[in-house]
């Protein structure tokens, strides 16, 4: 394959990886000058049909997800009997590469690659895909520093859930129970590959291991699960109940899809310390208001946000005498000595009165009070709202998606939107143009225009029109190729206008009526004459000139027969026999004579028959005279 251009447009550079299925190559798109990389099925595996349908449904199931944890499908086709998926290039190495050079992840790791894996998996299972076959080898590490989920080669739509009658499919170590034993497979079913996936991460282990593929098979199904931290110092508790939560035996007891699990890390990551530090918080609130006590206190989840956000009031310390200038922490401890002086019910009045002023600093120094107001970025350069964002206390994380209208490296949308009020520091994604989106271009040549025209609809092309009818041996109607002007869309269609009528021995007349009849025009300036052995004269033999390409509304010309051409018969009286013989084949004749050879050096001819210089059609027999 290196050197090779598929489809005139993807040259082969070198190959990238082989598989089971399909062999991934790097290309240089000749058209968008670009690196791409190209999925090619194995030759053998193109006429099972199997085969070709789960190739197929990998560009369908990709090319329908537009996320930056997903790789971008590009393009999808067959050239002669070679079927190929184009995708993006992502220099770099997959998931399995790094846990074979490192061994295992630290957590800080293991939560950055799971965080990108679950993102691109809950944005299938959002879309209705389920991957089936999510393993290290299918998660790809860019040098950029990209994490993306590749080869949808089983994915499915999500309903679509039973495998019943087919092998089971993808890597065995990954398999759920229900797919081990019921041939099923959901959503769920990711999400138990996700948990044996970060098991793996955490210890450098598989959980579940044997000879056959049936002794991990029946392990899944039936063996506790163990928990990281049973074989890696590198796990949490949190990591552990993750793997613990997504893959239990029963896929009811499990998190439905990958959006719940990654809601879950996410808080779980995002509280990391955080419980240790609201409670400290509360401890010197207490101790210097009594306002507060830690026995009393429920943090919610936006508690906990709130103080990650917020910074701590400094304490002032006691051993130095040193004191905080704070006006928070100066108040409560007014607060607490006037509590000691005016006795209970007095020191509950001031203490509502400062914590009113306490909340009351908050809300203006750090609380709603002090929101920030998302400025408006839409077509932007990137570079530049990143810096507005950060000039207002804000900080920003980009990321890619499609627009058919921002330029390239400008902003598309964000979020929070713009006019959203929020709290310093909160940090906000901004989404840059990547240009329009790049969707796989359907298969129309083969189809009638009715169906090409929907499936051009689907895809989500805009149908043009049909640029020329050709006559071909094809079904009138049939699309015999897609073309586009201005744009790489499949928007102009030529269809066949079925086979050319059959004009052969007619009369020119006749001939006429039966090209006019089929949209072609008969120019009489394009008559053309010529001999023919089978087509009487004055017929008419066929049309004048080439007919490949001719489509509807050409100008043809009539070839009309002049009947057989005719020839001289040569003289050959006074030669010998032998000569008479050479020299009326070599004008095309057959020459026969009725004596045998070996006299024929002696005999001289006295003239032939038919006679010499008459003119007859090559091939006639032409009988030699000679003296008996």
């Amino acid at each position: 394959m290196i050197g090779r251009v598929i489809d005139g447009r993807y040259a082969i550079e070198s190959r990238i990886a082989r598989g089971g299925m399909a062999t991934v190559y790097v290309a240089g798109d000749n058209r968008l000058e670009r690196k791409v990389a190209v999925k090619v099925m194995h030759g053998h595996l193109v006429d099972d049909a199997n085969f070709k349908r789960r190739f197929d449904q990998e560009a369908r199931s990709a090319a329908s997800l537009a996320h930056p944890n997903v790789v971008n499908v590009f393009d999808q086709g067959q050239d002669a009997h070679m079927a190929y998926l184009v995708m993006e290039y992502l220099p770099g190495i997959t998931l399995r590469d790094l846990l074979k050079q490192q061994h295992h992840l630290t957590a800080d790791q293991a939560y950055e690659v799971s965080e990108a894996v679950l993102s691109g998996l809950a944005a299938a299972h959002a879309a209705g895909i389920v991957h089936r076959d999510l393993k290290p080898e299918n998660v790809l590490l860019a040098d950029d520093g990209r994490i993306k989920i590749g080869d949808f080669g089983l994915a499915r739509a999500a309903s679509a859930n039973t495998t019943t009658g087919q092998a089971l499919l993808g890597t065995i170590a990954y398999l759920s129970p229900e797919l081990v034993t019921r041939g099923e497979a959901d959503a769920r079913s990711d999400v138990y590959a996700f948990g044996i996936m970060l098991f793996e991460m955490l210890t450098g282990k598989q959980p579940f291991t044997g000879d056959q593929p049936m002794q991990i098979a029946y392990q899944h199904a039936h063996d506790e699960m163990p928990v990281p931290s049973s074989q890696s110092s590198d796990s949490t508790p949190e990591l552990d109940e993750i793997v613990r939560w997504t893959t239990l035996k029963d896929p009811d007891e499990r998190p439905r899809d990958a959006t719940v699990v990654l809601d879950r890390l996410r808080a779980m990551r995002g509280g990391t310390g955080l419980a240790a530090t609201a409670l400290a918080a509360t401890q010197v609130l207490s101790s210097n208001t009594g306002l507060i006590t830690p026995s009393t206190t429920v943090l919610s989840p936006e508690d906990v946000a709130s103080v990650r956000r917020e910074p701590q009031p400094k304490v002032a310390d006691s051993k130095k005498g040193k004191h905080s200038s704070d006006s928070k922490v100066v108040a409560a401890k007014l607060a607490a000595t006037q509590r000691a002086k005016l006795g209970g019910a007095t020191a509950t009045i001031v203490a509502l009165a400062v914590a009113g002023l306490v909340i009351l600093g908050w809300w203006f120094g750090q609380g709603p009070g002090s929101l920030i107001s998302i400025p408006k970025l839409i077509g932007e350069k990137t570079s530049a709202a990143v810096s507005e964002i950060e000039d207002l206390g804000l900080s920003a994380e980009v990321t890619k998606c499609s627009s058919p209208s921002i330029p390239v490296g400008s902003v598309v949308s964000t979020i929070p939107k713009a006019g959203t009020p929020v709290a310093a520091g909160t940090s906000v994604s901004v989404c840059e143009s990547t240009g329009p989106k790049i969707i796989a271009v359907p298969t129309l040549v083969g189809l009638s225009q009715a169906d090409a025209e929907k499936a051009i609809t689907k895809a989500g092309f805009v149908f043009g029109k049909v640029t020329a009818k050709l006559f071909s041996a094809e079904t009138a109607g049939t699309v015999l190729a897609a073309t586009s002007q201005d744009q790489p869309l499949p928007a102009e269609l030529q269809i066949s206008a079925g086979a050319l009528p059959d004009i052969a021995g007619a009369s020119t007349s006749a001939a006429k009526s039966a090209l006019s009849g089929a949209g072609l025009k008969v120019d009489d300036a394009k008559l053309t004459e010529s001999f023919s052995d089978d087509i009487p004269e004055g017929k008419v033999i066929g049309l004048a000139g080439p007919m490949d390409g001719l489509k509807v509304g050409d100008s043809v010309g009539l070839n009309v027969s002049k009947g057989p051409q005719l020839f001289a018969v040569p003289n050959v009286a006074g030669k010998t026999v032998r000569q008479a013989v050479s020299e009326l084949s070599a004008a095309g004749f057959s020459p026969v004579v009725d004596a045998e050879e070996k006299y024929w050096n002696g005999l001289t001819a006295t003239g032939t028959s038919p006679a010499a210089g008459s003119m007859q059609r090559k091939g006639v027999s032409v009988t030699i005279n000679y003296p008996r």
